[in-house]
């Protein structure tokens, strides 16, 4: 029975830090950039977007697929670089413990 109360005072710690990391991951932030810097896109540490930028020089072009296909690359990067980032973070509380593929925390 002590090693269950232990247990249970680590898991409970280990609840409070990811209830940390959630407020952590609410305010970090990732650019994803595409075409040369014409577009970029920000997300938070969830994956919600806070800005997209776009220079103003693409919009002379008649060419609406190519600006749409560079918002979804900037997305995709920043994308990548908050999952990159989450993991980071979740390493940090886990203590480097291997979770199974397709365990995504906090998400």
């Amino acid at each position: 029975m002590k090693n269950l109360g232990k247990m249970m005072k680590q898991a409970q710690e280990m609840q409070g830090k990811m209830t940390d990391m959630q407020a952590v991951l609410e305010k970090a932030e990732c650019t994803g950039q595409s075409g040369g810097g014409l577009v970029s896109v920000t997300l938070n540490g969830k994956g919600n977007m806070k800005a997209l930028k776009i220079d103003p020089s693409i919009f002379s072009s008649d060419d609406a697929e190519m600006v749409e296909d560079l918002i979804v690359a900037a997305f995709n990067e920043a994308k990548r670089k908050v999952e990159e980032y989450s993991q980071s973070e979740m390493a940090k509380i886990t203590g480097g413990l291997q979770l199974p593929e397709g365990f995504n925390l906090p998400f």
